[in-house]
């Protein structure tokens, strides 16, 4: 079974032509049995049926999908990881440590590195983010990053200390930076102010 779909010109007129046919065998000629005549089906449906008749012993593989089929967008994987890849790489991670307040630590930094600026901003970025399935974490709110806030402040130095150690293991750096710019010099019996003044600083 299949359509004869043929358009044709009389007389300077374009027409169109869509049967459903069953070609046989007879004495040894090619006939042709018409079951249907389809030319005033539109194009669409004339495609349809020659779809279906192209599927026909497996109709399913283009069954459309149930009305019901609801899609979402999922949470944002990429950028979370990335950063999370790079923080173990760089050894802050392992600084940090394992800790649910460590882990709510590492994403306060990975979401700033997004774009986040503040505790309500990064929790509102957990929900779109899959913060919590790549770093292993548990649902949070602001108050939870606040006690890691307190957390941090005191495993400082110890953290500090991993993070050197990480960086440089047995050899000691040569070169320390430091920030001066809170610091100011004032009278005129000032021995650094004089200092300052002279070095042209």
């Amino acid at each position: 079974m299949h359509i004869d779909d043929q358009i044709y010109t009389v007389n300077g007129k374009t027409y169109r032509r869509a049967l459903l046919r069953n070609s046989y065998r007879k004495d040894g000629k090619v006939c042709h049995n018409t079951i249907a005549n389809l030319s005033t089906c539109s194009k669409e449906e004339v495609a349809a049926i020659k779809l279906a008749l192209a599927n026909k012993k497996n109709l399913a593989a283009v069954a459309l999908p149930e009305k019901t089929l609801k899609t979402r967008q999922g949470l944002s994987v990429g950028a979370v990881w990335l950063l999370h890849h790079m923080a173990k790489r760089l050894g802050i991670a392992d600084a940090l440590g394992r800790c649910a307040d460590a882990r709510l630590a590492l994403w306060m930094v990975i979401a700033t590195m997004i774009g986040s600026v503040s505790r309500l901003s990064a929790t509102r970025l957990a929900q779109t983010h899959a913060a919590c399935d790549i770093l292993g974490l548990d649902c949070f709110c602001e108050d939870d990053l606040y006690g890691a806030l307190d957390w941090l402040n005191e495993h400082q130095q110890a953290i500090e200390k991993r993070l050197f150690v990480g960086r440089y293991k047995d050899k000691k750096p040569t070169l320390y930076l430091y920030d001066v710019t809170s610091s100011y010099f004032e009278g005129e019996q000032n021995e650094l102010a004089r200092y300052r003044s002279l070095s042209g600083f």
